[in-house]
């Protein structure tokens, strides 16, 4: 490799916290105008790297050195690595939402008069600019939380662009996308690289990085274990790399067995939003059956969240029309509380804003929801907590030193493990996990897939929601596709394709 060539050297990156070396001798080169995928593990220190990077961890907080264009720098703030055309895109994206897409897109690097105050017509004017760059058509005037998330990973690509990047960070871009906005997302990439942008993208979809990679480095416990050129990418020795094993089948094989009885029906369900004064589902009518997993496909808005929600007790205040029936009795629950006393749990696809508290330790997280179980005389038994924790933590191999460690130090699919471990504790019957596995690594998402069918043995019910129809595939026996509110489609899994659900969830 010509060091001409090369834009970005990491060189013997080390980088320690309290207890635990996140990076270990990590070397990391980039070459001129590349995409440059960064995969790896939860916790294989692949965002802790792009920190280092872009100097969220400032220089004398690691040791080794970075390279930009053959020179060592130093950066010990943010504004450093941005002053050499560095922008780093998380995938929690730093958005003000209650501030205009333009001044969203100049907060931080106003454009200002000569007497030092901003120029808010050539501000607007550049944002037009820059947004027409990513193909985003929006009003710059309107306040960003009125866009969905794909719109609002296109104003943080206009932001660094707005910047004269030369080496754009994407981390986890199309985590919570849906595949058509996936789609615009990485032909978007695609394009900045054509412009003589320089992308580096941290991605757990395989087949993302099979599409747009020209070069991709593989990280394993803090280490560099492979950089591959494009012409000799494979999916399965990325996955080897990745796990430091073969994985021979990506969903794991369950044994045959006898679906039961019905245990959750739907009968014209009519979900209106009380906020938007709109109805969000129409005449839905599904069945569960005891020991099955049901798979929820379609595209996101479709609706699957918002029925998910609106059986597990109405948190969003909806007004409903529609019959419930569990184990066959006509039931309608007034709060999630009834639904959890009932065994029916939601388990939330946000596990960071509505399925965890991160800044409490695993323990608690995990006996949250439970607490019954462990008061006596009014006062939680602190050792039959400790000890139940343990079991779960033990059971479900969440990766800690100790149960006292906070959740927000855990990786996506430790925290994602926390949150099933929380469920488990009500004991429930029947569990509706909504995007499992998204934003975790190929390895954590086969110890989910390994949980649900343990699940399963236990004689509890599944109805899984995921965006990623290969998911659906390897893990539903029966898939009801959901389309602009309604259900669209009933299909048996060994029967169904991506296609076929593809036709049914694009039917309005």
């Amino acid at each position: 490799m010509d060091s001409d060539d090369i834009i970005l050297e990491m060189s013997h990156i080390t980088k320690e916290f309290p207890g635990v070396r996140a990076l270990d001798d990590v070397t990391f080169k980039v070459k001129r105008g590349e995409i440059h995928c960064l995969v790896g593990e939860n916790g294989a220190g692949k965002s802790t790297l792009m920190k280092v990077l872009s100097g969220v961890y400032p220089y004398g907080t690691y040791s080794g050195d970075i390279l930009i264009d053959g020179v060592v720098q130093h950066y010990k703030t943010v504004n450093d690595s941005e002053a050499q055309g560095l922008a780093i895109i998380y995938q929690e994206l730093a958005l003000s939402p209650y501030l205009s897409v333009y001044e969203n897109i100049f907060l931080g690097h106003e454009l200002k008069n000569k007497s030092g105050t901003i120029n808010w017509n050539r501000t607007i004017v550049e944002s037009k600019k820059v947004l027409e760059k990513v193909g985003c058509n929006v009003d710059p005037g309107a306040e960003v939380r009125s866009f969905g998330v794909g719109i609002q990973q296109l104003i943080e690509i206009a932001k660094a662009l707005s910047k004269k990047v030369r080496i754009l960070i994407l981390d986890e871009p199309t985590a919570a996308l849906s595949e058509d906005e996936c789609d615009k997302l990485l032909n978007l990439i695609l394009k900045l690289k054509e412009d003589g942008v320089t992308c580096i993208m941290i991605s757990h979809k395989l087949s993302e990085v099979m599409r747009i990679a020209d070069t991709t480095t593989i990280l394993r416990d803090g280490k560099t274990i492979a950089t591959i050129d494009r012409k000799d990418l494979n999916e399965d020795d990325m996955i080897r790399y990745m796990v430091g094993r073969e994985i021979k089948n990506v969903y794991p094989v369950r044994p045959e067995r006898k679906v039961g009885d019905v245990c959750l029906e739907v009968k014209n369900w009519n979900v209106y939003d009380y906020g938007v004064a709109r109805q969000i589902l129409m005449d839905v009518n599904l069945k569960l059956h005891k020991g099955e997993v049901l798979g929820l496909a379609g595209l996101v808005g479709a609706g699957r969240t918002e029925l998910a929600l609106s059986l597990f007790g109405n948190p969003r205040k909806y007004k409903i029309d529609g019959d419930l029936y569990v184990e066959g009795q006509k039931t309608k629950f007034k709060h999630p509380k009834k639904a959890i006393e009932a065994g029916f749990v939601y388990v939330t696809e946000d596990r960071k804003r509505n399925g965890l508290v991160l800044d409490q330790d695993i323990k608690i997280n995990i006996t949250l929801s439970a607490l019954k179980q462990l008061v006596s005389g009014g006062v939680i038994n602190k050792n039959a907590e400790i000890r139940i924790a343990e079991k779960y933590s033990n059971d479900f191999k969440i990766k800690t030193d100790s149960i006292d460690k906070k959740v927000r130090k855990l990786s996506g699919g430790n925290q994602q493990k926390v949150s099933l471990a929380k469920s488990l504790m009500t004991k429930p019957r029947i569990l509706i996990l909504d995007e499992p596995t998204r934003g975790i690594d190929v390895g954590a998402k086969y110890e989910i897939y390994l949980l649900i069918n343990q699940l399963l043995e236990q004689g509890i019910s599944i109805i899984l929601i995921s965006s990623e129809l290969p998911e659906i595939l390897g893990m539903s026996d029966r898939i009801y596709v959901v389309s602009g509110g309604r259900i669209t489609g009933e299909i048996n899994g060994k029967d169904a394709t991506q296609e076929a659900i593809m036709r049914m969830a694009t039917i309005h």
